[in-house]
Order: C-alpha cells, then sequence, then structure tokens
C-alpha cells in the first residue's frame, strides 16, 4: 500500500501538457512531420472544396443528388451570373489593397497575389502571398517587401521566377520554389533604377536566334521611364523610354484622329511641373516584341519601338482621365483594350488613332481590365463595388452582367483563368474571390472573325471605317 502510494504521490507531482502554452517538443520541429501535416491538410481540404476545383480546371464535375445547388434570391438561374466559388484571404493581408494578380504560366493551380496600396498614405509593408489551388485556406509561401506592392510577373521560361514592383521604385525577385522567405535580388543598389511607384513589371520574350529564346524584365513607372532589366549580373538596366509628356497648342482639345503627337523639347513647358508622363502600364505587341503600347496618366496611350527611344511610332488620344491598363487581343493581334478614371473602356485598332468604340456602363473609374482567354470577344473590368463583365458579340452598349459584392468595397484587379470559365477578383479588402461564369453565351467557332466582325461594326458606328 504504501508503495502504491508513493507511485500516485509522484504522478501527480509531474506536469501536465498546458495547451495554451507554446509546446517545444522536438518531434514538433521534424521536417517529416511537418510534411506529413501538409498532406493531411491537403487532403482535408480537397474533400471540401473538390468539386469547386474540378470547375477551376474545366473538367466535369458528378452532380451530388443529396446537396442540390443553393437558390440565389432575386436572381434568374438561367441568366448570366457569377458563381463564387472561394476566396483566397488571410489575416496578414486584411484590409490591404489586392493591387496585383499573376497567374503561374506553368502550373495555373498556382496565384501569386500582391498586397499595398495605391496612394502614398495608404502605404506600409507590402506583401506577396503565393496560393495553390490545392489549399485555398492557407497561403504556400508570403514574403515580405519593404514597401507596398505593386505589379507582379512570372517569368514564362523559368516559372519559378516572380519579379515584383514596389510603391518605392524597387524591384524585387523571388523563387518561389525555394522555402526560404527571402528574395533573390533587388534593383536598390542598381545604377538606373526607377524612383517612384511601378505599375507595372512583365517578363518579355525575344527571340535572339532561330530557335533560342531569352527574356527580359520590363518595367514602367510614374518617374516617366520604361527599362528593361537584366538579371544575369543582378539587377542592370537599360532605359527604353522617357515619356515626355505630348504638346497640345493652346485653345485645342485632344481630338482623336490628329496626326501624331510629338513629345515635347526640353526648351518647352516650361511652365509644367514636370516635363515627364508618369507611366500606367504596357503590353508588348504579340506578332513583334520590340514593338509596345504604354499607357500614362495624362490620358495618352502611346505606340512605341525598342528601337527608339526619342519618339512615339503613334499616339491614341481620347480617353479624358488616366489610363490605368491596356491590353492586346490575345486572339486579334491589332486590336486592343484600354481602360481609364474617365469612367470608360476603348475598344482600339493600332491602324486608327481615335478609338473605335467607348464602353461605359457606371459613373465609376475603371480600375482593371483583362481579355477572356476562351473568347474573343469576352472582357471583364473592375470598379468600385461591382464587376462588369461584357460580351461585345452580345452587346456593346450594356454589360452581359454586372456582379455587386455584398461588401461594396472597391475591386482592384481582375485575372481570368487561363484554361476555364473562371475569373480572379481582388479588392481593398484585401481578399481574392474566385468566380465561375454561369450561362455565358458560347464562344463561336470562328473566334477571329467574331471579334473582327465586333471591330467593323464598331468602326462603322463611329463613321471611321477601317477597310474601304
Amino acid at each position: 500500500m504504501s508503495g502504491h502510494s508513493s507511485s500516485m504521490g509522484k504522478s501527480k507531482e509531474e506536469p501536465g501538457v498546458d495547451p495554451t502554452k507554446p509546446n517545444n517538443h522536438p518531434i514538433l520541429k521534424l521536417d517529416a512531420l511537418k510534411d506529413s501535416l501538409l498532406i493531411m491538410e491537403r487532403a482535408v481540404t480537397h474533400n471540401v472544396y473538390q468539386p469547386k476545383q474540378a470547375l477551376y480546371r474545366n473538367l466535369p464535375v458528378i452532380p451530388d443528388s443529396e446537396s442540390p445547388a443553393p437558390s440565389i434570391p432575386g436572381l434568374d438561374i438561367h441568366s448570366p451570373h457569377l458563381e463564387k466559388l472561394w476566396s483566397y484571404s488571410c489575416a496578414a493581408t486584411r484590409s490591404r489593397s489586392v493591387t496585383a494578380i499573376a497567374l503561374n504560366p506553368a502550373n495555373s493551380d498556382i496565384v501569386a497575389v500582391g498586397y499595398g496600396g495605391f496612394s502614398a498614405r495608404t502605404q506600409g509593408l507590402g506583401y506577396i502571398c503565393c496560393w495553390s489551388l490545392k489549399n485555398p485556406e492557407s497561403p504556400e509561401r508570403v514574403y515580405h517587401a519593404p514597401s507596398g506592392v505593386t505589379s507582379l510577373s512570372f517569368s514564362q521560361i523559368h516559372p519559378n521566377l516572380l519579379a515584383a514592383g514596389l510603391y518605392n521604385g524597387t524591384l524585387m525577385l523571388y523563387n518561389i520554389r525555394s522555402t526560404e522567405h527571402d528574395f533573390l535580388l533587388d534593383s536598390r543598389d542598381a545604377l538606373y533604377k526607377h524612383s517612384a511607384p511601378v505599375w507595372q513589371v512583365s517578363w518579355i520574350v525575344k527571340e535572339r536566334l532561330v530557335g533560342e529564346k531569352s527574356e527580359v524584365l520590363m518595367s514602367v513607372s510614374v518617374d516617366g521611364r520604361v527599362l528593361q532589366w537584366s538579371i544575369r549580373k543582378g539587377f542592370e538596366s537599360m532605359q527604353l523610354m522617357k515619356l515626355k509628356r505630348v504638346v497640345v497648342p493652346k485653345g485645342e482639345k485632344k481630338t482623336p484622329g490628329k496626326p501624331k503627337q510629338t513629345q515635347v523639347d526640353s526648351g518647352q513647358g516650361g511652365a509644367l511641373i514636370s516635363q515627364h508622363s508618369p507611366g500606367m502600364g504596357f503590353d508588348f505587341w504579340a506578332n513583334d516584341s520590340n514593338i509596345y503600347l504604354v499607357c500614362t496618366e495624362e490620358g495618352y496611350i502611346h505606340k512605341c519601338s525598342c528601337s527608339y527611344n526619342e519618339q512615339f511610332l503613334e499616339t491614341y488620344p481620347g480617353h479624358t482621365g488616366p489610363v490605368y491598363r491596356v491590353k492586346w487581343s490575345p486572339f486579334v493581334p491589332d486590336v486592343f483594350l484600354s481602360c481609364s478614371a474617365d469612367w470608360t473602356v476603348k475598344l482600339w485598332h493600332q491602324d486608327h488613332t481615335s478609338p473605335l468604340h467607348s464602353f461605359q456602363a457606371s459613373q465609376k473609374a475603371v480600375n482593371d481590365i483583362c481579355w477572356s482567354p476562351m473568347d474573343s470577344t469576352l472582357f471583364g473590368c473592375v470598379s468600385e463595388g461591382r464587376i462588369e463583365i461584357w460580351g461585345m458579340g452580345h452587346s456593346i452598349l450594356d454589360p452581359l452582367l454586372v456582379h455587386k459584392p455584398q461588401n461594396g468595397k472597391k475591386q482592384t484587379a481582375i485575372q481570368f483563368s487561363n484554361n476555364s470559365n473562371v475569373v480572379l477578383v481582388g479588392d481593398e479588402l484585401g481578399e481574392v474571390t474566385v468566380y465561375l461564369l454561369k450561362n455565358i453565351p458560347r464562344p463561336s467557332d470562328h473566334q477571329v472573325d467574331a471579334l473582327m466582325n465586333v471591330v467593323n461594326t464598331s468602326s462603322k458606328l463611329t463613321m471611321n471605317p477601317l477597310f474601304t
């Protein structure tokens, strides 16, 4: 009895495990345990999200008769609408604006999201989260940046490399294959670098010799410069264009269809605060990687060449406010879209200096646009409190659908999935929502002809025929 009592007393003195305090048991630090937990987490998540993940990947979904699809009050189930699949969000990025969304070119399950702000007063540390379709609940990688992230781009040739532009003008390079949460390179020590927010960064593939391709990194900034970067020996840049303000004679307006505009000379524009025009975005032509469009804060779109850094090849006036984005069509190389703070999205043909058509469905600045990779006549745009999907083959006067998120917050970025009718939309609360486009018209079997019909119809309505 005495021995039994003694053992009982000894067990009471042994400290128990307090679940409210950190446990530093060595087994919890094993990499094998972390890998096992990661696999278990993905397995559980897969059970919850499998039907939605199949829709994202454009795979057939076997309906569950015991769980019918919920009805949406006030919505005709047969009308075009957006159906929410899930959202990418985490505590670290809450209330930080989504400024950029980039899909990995080699693995469409991976999406990188940049977080920051659109003005100096909303700046702080920037964040980049790499999300995987295998686990929409938690990011696979989280990177910290010294300033708000303003742009992102994955390399086409080396898809593990992710470039980021920051609000303070710095460029950062990350290797998402590595588990280290640190950058590979940055441009802070570069001889020629940006001094203002970098609103777009993009990898451009260039063919050096027959069958041999190389890749360069391009960037545009509010400092009015378009730079080309090499990363062979750290960040080294070359200036492609200095965006100077366009001279409009006193008493004249920016009139579409006028002859080519020229840049302001160094001896002109003394009354201007700056002779440089802030750059907002660019896009390279699919037919020639030396030709690109760049949009500016003063409302112009310029066609430029990497071979000429003193003069624009063409200038496209038409917008009355800053142009935030310009995008070539993935189906018809000569056609492009632009969006602006003047509430409009405009359709252009590069052979015509005036817009073919202007799309407007609200009195809010249009923050971002994106062409659908599945339908040549479909594009999406976002503004404050609304998402618009336009089907130009259906109507050029009204959007195919308008979706107003329940939070009513500003929608800041939009990106179509590469292989399905899915669209990703970011907002100012730090949330990226994944939507499925439901009941939209079937794409034409002749994608190029479908878009060219819209172009020709629009040119006739504007009395500016493209073809005679």
